[in-house]
């Protein structure tokens, strides 16, 4: 396979588990394992097309939020995303810096896939017993942020996955206001990690030669990919559960430690 092709796939793969519940680490541990590991910069700016897919699925939430601040129901809402950034960040980073995550490996993420299969499909049972909320509370709030932060810490977990379900739980219950919720706080999240990633990299002179091309052309596939899996995953979650999806990770990673060796 061309190193184009190669770019292009990974750039597909990025943009189409970065936001599903199933694990973008997951994904690009197998297909890097046969197609090489790319270099970290390469690997944060294909998440940084993701994030411009999500900012561009939701601009017109986001414009309507920002020109809407006099209204106290708009004002509300940006104060719990910037709060739920804040616990994010404010936990997040000492962890990080204290080098708190297990590897990316398979063993670890495998098992991440499976244990949080069956975590998702337990507490979306739940959160139906509830009824259909879409309040946003400040408990709410402070778990998503550390929803966030434990998904940084295992590998595997995802990121969406994590904090979707624990919104549910804590009791926004319904699924498209949960999903919005922690997609808006993901924008900043995943813009201030991936800003963070590439400082440690500038400061280490980490940023060799790279191949500009290919790395043009998966962030194309990034955003391109990620901006119509997120658009239809906000109009499937209307009508359908995300079993599915979790039935996927547990068979994931059921293969991934049948077939993969454990250090890889």
């Amino acid at each position: 396979m061309s190193d184009l092709l190669a770019a292009l796939l990974l750039g597909i793969i990025e943009g189409v588990t970065e936001f599903l519940p199933i694990s973008s680490t997951g994904h690009l541990l197998i297909v890097q394992h046969w197609l090489g590991a790319r270099s970290d910069f390469f690997n944060i700016v294909i998440q940084a097309g993701a994030i411009l897919a999500i900012t561009l699925v939701f601009r017109q939430r986001l414009w309507t939020l920002a020109t809407g601040l006099r209204q106290r129901e708009n004002r509300v809402y940006v104060l719990k995303l910037a709060a739920a950034f804040a616990v994010t960040a404010i936990v997040g980073l000492p962890v990080r810096m204290a080098g708190w995550e297990l590897p990316e490996t398979v063993t670890p993420v495998a098992w991440a896939l499976i244990l949080g299969g069956i975590w998702m499909i337990v507490a979306e049972r739940l959160a139906e017993r509830r009824g259909d909320s879409i309040d946003v509370t400040w408990t709410v709030v402070v778990l998503v942020g550390l929803a966030q932060v434990v998904a940084g810490v295992f590998p595997g977990t995802s990121r969406s996955a994590a904090a979707i379900f624990m919104a549910m739980l804590a009791g926004l219950s319904r699924r498209s206001a949960a999903t919005e919720f922690v997609f808006l706080v993901g924008i900043p999240t995943m813009f201030a990690a991936s800003a963070y990633a590439f400082l440690e990299l500038w400061l280490g002179q980490g940023l060799g030669s790279e191949a500009w091309s290919e790395v043009a052309l998966a962030f194309t596939a990034a955003t391109a990919t990620g901006f119509v899996v997120v658009k239809w995953l906000l109009g499937y979650i209307k009508s359908h559960r995300y079993t599915g999806f979790a039935i996927y990770r547990m068979a994931l990673g059921g293969l991934l430690l049948l077939l993969m060796p454990a250090g890889s």
